[in-house]
C-alpha cells in the first residue's frame, strides 16, 4: 500500500485493538502511517464509524488489511468517480492473493443481488470462482462494491451514517450500498483498477461464526431495505431454504456451522424489533438526501438457489447470457 500510494492519497491505519504488535511494527517501519487505535475490537463496522470523522478528504476508500494493490489503483477509481457524479462507491477487479489468475470471493467484478437477496457477484457464484480471461473488462454498474477495497464519496458515508454497527462485520458494505441505491445513487466496478486479496484471512469460509454473521447480516440488511410488500412472500421463502442449507450442512458432517445458521436465524428474528426503528430512519433519509428514483441496476429477478444448484448454471455469463 505504501509503494503504490499516490502523491495525494493519506494513509490511516484503524487498529481494532490488536494484539499482534501490528501497531508497534507500523510506528518503526512506516512512521509516516497516521495510527487510531481503538480500546475494543468493534468490528469493521464499529472500527471504520469510530474512525471517520478524522477523514477530510472528497474520497474514502475502505481496504481490508489482506488486500495487496497494484500500481495505479486509486487513479482509475478517482478518474472514474470524478466523471460520474451519480455515483456513491466503486470497487477494482478483485483477484486472488493465492490463485492470481481467479476471481476472489469477496466482490470478484462487482456485486449483484437475486430475487431473495442471495448475493453474487461477475466472476463467483456461491462458491465457484471464475477464472479471469477478459471477459468482465468492461466498466459497469452495479448492486454492491465490496469492502475488501471500494471507494466512496466521504460526505455521503458520513450523512446516510456510515456502516450499521449492528453487522459487525460481512455484508455491511451491501447493506451500506442498498441504502445508497434506495436514495437514488449508484455503484460501479472499474476493470483497470487490479487488486488482489487473500479473503478468509480473519475467520476461514467455513468457519462458524463467518457462517453465522454472513446469515444473521444478510436477513437483517433483506428485512431493512427491501419493499415491505415483497418481504410477505420472501421471508417464508428464505425461511424454508435456510433450513434445507441447515439439513445439508447437517448430512456433510458440518455440525457446527449448522448450529450457527440455526442461531443466526435466531438472532435475526429477535432484532426483529429494531427493525421499524431502521425503516423509519431509511424513510427519514430519503426525504433529505434523495438524489432521484431507487436504483435497481444489479437488482436480478434470479432465484439464485434453483439458478445454480438445479439448472447448474455456476458462472455469470450463464446466470445472464
Amino acid at each position: 500500500v505504501v509503494t503504490h500510494r499516490s502523491s495525494y492519497a493519506k494513509l490511516l491505519l484503524i487498529d481494532n485493538a490488536s494484539t499482534d504488535g501490528s501497531v508497534d511494527y507500523v510506528r518503526k517501519h512506516y512512521p509516516d502511517v497516521d495510527i487510531v487505535e481503538l480500546k475494543e475490537n468493534k468490528g469493521f463496522t464499529g472500527g471504520y464509524n469510530d474512525a471517520i470523522h478524522l477523514i477530510r478528504t472528497n474520497y474514502i476508500v475502505f481496504l481490508n488489511n489482506d488486500v495487496r494493490v497494484t500500481t495505479g489503483w486509486t487513479d482509475s477509481l478517482i478518474r472514474f468517480m470524478d466523471a460520474h457524479p451519480e455515483v456513491a462507491a466503486v470497487q477494482p477487479k478483485i483477484r486472488s492473493q493465492r490463485e492470481e489468475d481467479k476471481f476472489e470471493y469477496s466482490g470478484a467484478a462487482g456485486g449483484y443481488l437475486d430475487a431473495l437477496c442471495y448475493p453474487y457477484c461477475r466472476g463467483r457464484v456461491f462458491d465457484h470462482v471464475e477464472v479471469d480471461h477478459g471477459q468482465y473488462d468492461d466498466e459497469s454498474e452495479i448492486f454492491w462494491t465490496s469492502g475488501a477495497a471500494m471507494m466512496m464519496k466521504t460526505e455521503l458515508f458520513i450523512k446516510v451514517g456510515g456502516f450499521d454497527a449492528d453487522f459487525f462485520a460481512h455484508q455491511e458494505e451491501i447493506d451500506l450500498c442498498w441504502r445508497l441505491k434506495n436514495l437514488g445513487y449508484a455503484s460501479a466496478y472499474v476493470p483497470q483498477s487490479v487488486v488482489y486479496h487473500l479473503g478468509a484471512s480473519t475467520l476461514r469460509s467455513e468457519h462458524p461464526r463467518k457462517t453465522y454473521l454472513n446469515l444473521r447480516n444478510n436477513w437483517f440488511m433483506m428485512c431493512k431495505n427491501e419493499v415491505l410488500g415483497r418481504l410477505y412472500w420472501m421471508l417464508p421463502c428464505r425461511l424454508v431454504l435456510d433450513l434445507v442449507f441447515v439439513l445439508k450442512l447437517l448430512l456433510s458432517g458440518q455440525p457446527s456451522n449448522g448450529v450457527a445458521v440455526l442461531k443466526a436465524l435466531g438472532n435475526a428474528v429477535f432484532a426483529m424489533k429494531k427493525l421499524p426503528g431502521k425503516r423509519e430512519e431509511l424513510t427519514f433519509l430519503k426525504k433529505r438526501l434523495s438524489a432521484g428514483s431507487p436504483n435497481k441496476q444489479g437488482r436480478s429477478r434470479l432465484l439464485l438457489p434453483w439458478a445454480a444448484f438445479v439448472m447448474k448454471r455456476y458462472t455469470f455469463e450463464k446466470l445472464h447470457p
